[in-house]
């Protein structure tokens, strides 16, 4: 017959807390040492008992919380939960499509498993296989993209603000860059075009106003310390209404007759002219380089759907410069970057394939008639999952191409809607039920607007949905 101890009438005492070398050698710890190492198992165990000791010098230990299977299993979650890494895939049901905050740009499957072999491989990273000496990393993407933009030269650093901060140190330090005032953007992380400017060590001139700059404000603005003349593509805001902005052909003309360059930060630069697939019209960067610029700057994470990097394209003598800068080999790219890129710059060779491979490109031309029916197959699922204190209902909504491109552009989609049907104040059971969402094995990430929790499924492609459905198989609430 168990004692009174045993059945938990009294508390446990440190005393009766077993030693570590013991419950090491317990067999319900066996398992554990073999996941994940003695080391660490020891460490994890270590910190438990202490924690159990406290608790015990408390009176507020049982017996049933020391024994060797209980003590297995909570070390088994805790050790679970720290080796998840941190980096996880979600599903981005936000409805930005170049979602900043989710990694912007999904990889096509040419640029994943050129990844997978550069990973696992030796590679010509930085040797000429022609001569057998050493090469220049650039030279495995810069063909293709002087092919895709015209351009007489290029070079690749680790992202836009990258590319940015070292034209303007090479081509502008300690002198006077010209820029219109409704350019000078503010884009995510309170990242903003002064601010690197005044980093790259180069002076900021200001033309015109918020709403409108003239060809004259440029042309009166070149001094004796006048390094360029700048243009900032606004891809993360409009300004309509009374608004003038001047053309990057009228800058290049008045930079060409005083000797200077014209440059230009596109920002979510496209290759292609996206309305041939009924997107929004956006300058490619033949466009902007034929209309003038010298330099062009763009990413190659957001319209181009590759991997994050910074592109720098334009005429062969500045792009020289730039790359002799020291601060180039600090924002390099490694050799995974340019293992994704080549492929997914090749993809534009053949632009009738390109809605079909490039993933992106793919994700934003989706019919809203086939997400539709996507989301009347998932709502009965999704219903069920909530029970009764939820109503779902399959909607229409817009999808956004990106925060940080093309933020005002919308496209027809569809999703689902779930509003609290039940009493009181939705807020609190939507942050719930939000929550439950990114709780899930692979996280659901949606939307809440107007008291109601949106899905929308634009970028839930239909090779994903069985898994997707899989975890809304037990009810969530």
């Amino acid at each position: 017959m168990a004692s009174s101890r045993q059945r938990g009438a009294a508390p446990a005492t440190a005393a009766d807390i077993p030693s570590l070398d013991r419950v090491l050698n317990a067999a319900s710890f066996q398992p554990l040492l073999r996941a994940y190492g003695r080391s660490q198992v020891t460490g994890a165990l270590r910190a438990h008992l202490e924690g159990l000791r406290a608790q015990a010098l408390d009176g507020a230990l049982a017996l049933e919380a020391i024994g060797c299977d209980v003590l297995a299993q909570a070390l088994e979650g805790q050790m679970a939960a720290a080796a998840r890494p941190r980096l996880r895939p979600v599903y981005n049901l936000t409805g930005t499509v170049l979602h900043t905050n989710l990694g912007r740009a999904l990889l096509p499957d040419a640029a994943v498993q050129a990844v997978a072999q550069a990973l696992t491989s030796p590679a010509n990273l930085e040797f000429d296989l022609q001569t057998g000496g050493r090469g220049d990393r650039d030279d495995l993407v810069e063909g293709l993209l002087c092919e895709l933009t015209g351009a007489e030269a290029a070079t690749v650093v680790n992202n836009n603000a990258a590319a940015v901060l070292l034209m303007l140190n090479t081509l502008g330090n300690r002198r006077e860059v010209v820029v219109s005032r409704g350019e000078l953007v503010e884009i995510g992380g309170a990242f903003r075009i002064p601010d690197i400017m005044q980093r790259a060590g180069a002076r900021l001139v200001e033309v015109g106003t918020t709403n409108r700059t003239h060809a004259a404000d440029y042309e009166n603005a070149v001094g004796p310390r006048t390094a360029m003349l700048m243009k900032v593509h606004c891809s993360n805001y409009a300004v309509t209404g009374f608004s003038k902005s001047v053309e990057i052909a009228d800058v290049a003309a008045i930079a060409r007759r005083h000797g200077l360059p014209a440059t230009v930060d596109l920002g979510s630069g496209t290759l292609l002219d996206l309305t041939r697939w009924g997107l929004p019209r956006e300058a490619t960067v033949r466009d902007t380089l034929q209309g003038g610029a010298d330099v062009v700057t763009f990413s190659g994470d957001k319209l181009l759907g590759g991997p994050q990097a910074g592109l720098l394209v334009g005429r062969a003598d500045l792009i020289r410069q730039i790359k002799r800068n020291p601060l180039k080999r600090a924002l390099r790219v490694g050799k995974l970057t340019l293992a994704a890129l080549e492929p997914v710059l090749a993809l534009y060779r053949a632009p009738e394939f390109l809605a079909d491979r490039l993933t992106t490109l793919r994700l934003l031309t989706r019919a809203q008639g086939a997400i539709r029916s996507q989301a009347l197959r998932l709502q009965p699922v999704l219903q069920r999952a909530l029970g009764t204190a939820w109503q779902v209902k399959d909607a229409p909504l817009f999808s956004q191409i990106g925060s940080g491109a093309l933020p005002v552009d919308l496209l027809p989609s569809h999703g689902l809607a779930m509003r609290y049907a039940g009493k009181g104040r939705p807020g609190r059971h939507l942050a719930g039920l939000e929550a439950l969402l990114r709780g899930l094995p692979r996280p659901v990430i949606g939307r809440i607007a107007d008291d109601t929790l949106l899905l929308d499924l634009r970028c839930l492609e239909e090779g994903d949905e069985p898994a997707f459905a899989a975890q809304l198989a037990e009810p969530l609430a």
